[in-house]
């Protein structure tokens, strides 16, 4: 189901949490709302799904601005970050509870409850307590839970910041083969910007509650629209050219011979061996202070056939087609 949201605007007293905000999110789509903390991406989440009021603008989710619609009335389902399980409930009775609140039978809820746990691979572990369940398969019967409604529109609010990277990189894979079996639309709030770039085919990018761009995931990293999308996205640096700003990837930076005819002298700052690369980090004439180091991913070949050292100066330039010219 698609989800339209308005000049959406969230204020708590004299602060502004969410400015007027425009976005359409298509149906079946993945987007993920990305951003640091205290950006609005939470509150937003929360205004779709009902748990929060509207100050000004409108959320329209379907045909339908949902207005003081209940949470039950969208037509969505909210996934919490701390998942909120009831410890007392075995993994099926806690999936079934929603429908229990319903009137459901209670065969026809447990019938529910258990096609449910299939589906995210739980069903084994039905009787379990959430006490007696690793992160990860909490974090599946939550989902199961927030799935067992039959919700048009899902939403996640951190839904895999408690787990370890390792099961963090498996739940996502879960994540997006769920949402593309069920067609559901899936927003999913999260700070990781591997997260988004992984999951999502829309990715929101929020800054003090005002959203600096929102397009696919190529694009955002390839072409970002503003100076903090690049430097949020990471990967890219940052640099000035008289009055303009320009956005180049850290992997398209050119050190020493290689840097072309246009290079500039910058000091070597840091380097950083990551495996298959390097990052080295310099300061260059030129660039304000404010803007930090720029960085340069060299191969870990390259780097291997000249090293570097601290303080060392080096010529340092970029692809010309690699710039990408940032709005103010």
């Amino acid at each position: 189901m698609n989800v339209e949201l308005i000049s959406l605007t969230k204020r708590y007293g004299g602060t502004t949490a969410v400015d007027a905000i425009n976005l359409k999110v298509p149906s079946g789509a993945y987007c993920c709302l990305l951003g640091p903390s205290g950006c609005g991406k939470t509150t937003t989440l929360r205004m779709i799904g009902g748990h929060e009021t509207v100050s000004s603008g409108d959320v329209v989710i379907g045909p339908h601005a949902v207005g003081d619609a209940t949470p039950a009335e969208r037509g969505t389902a909210m996934m919490f970050q701390s998942y909120a399980l009831f410890p007392h409930l075995n993994c099926r009775d806690n999936v079934a509870f929603s429908l229990k609140m319903r009137g459901v039978s209670k065969a026809e809820r447990h019938a529910k409850a258990l096609a449910m746990l299939d589906l995210v691979q739980m069903r084994h572990l039905a009787e379990r307590l959430p006490a007696q369940l690793s992160g990860g398969q909490q974090q599946r019967v939550a989902l199961a839970r927030a799935l067992v409604t039959g919700p048009k529109v899902l939403l996640l609010d951190e839904p895999l910041s408690a787990l370890d990277p390792f099961l963090r990189v498996r739940m996502r894979t879960e994540l997006k083969r769920l949402q593309g079996e069920l067609g559901l639309t899936f927003i999913h709030v999260t700070h990781s910007q591997e997260e988004a770039m992984a999951l999502s085919d829309l990715v929101v990018v929020m800054n003090g509650g005002r959203i600096e761009q929102a397009a696919d995931p190529r694009t955002v990293f390839e072409r970002p629209a503003t100076a903090f999308v690049a430097r949020f996205i990471g990967g890219h640096n940052v640099i000035r050219l008289n009055d303009a700003r320009i956005a180049v990837r850290a992997d398209r930076m050119r050190l020493g011979a290689e840097a072309g005819a246009d290079a500039v002298p910058a000091r070597i700052v840091s380097v950083e061996y990551q495996g298959t690369s390097v990052h080295v980090g310099l300061e260059a004439e030129g660039q304000p202070a404010e803007d930090g180091a720029l960085t340069a991913i060299l191969s870990d070949s390259a780097y291997a056939a000249r090293p570097l050292a601290l303080g060392e100066r080096v010529p340092l330039g970029w692809d010309a087609a690699a710039a990408h010219r940032l709005s103010a």
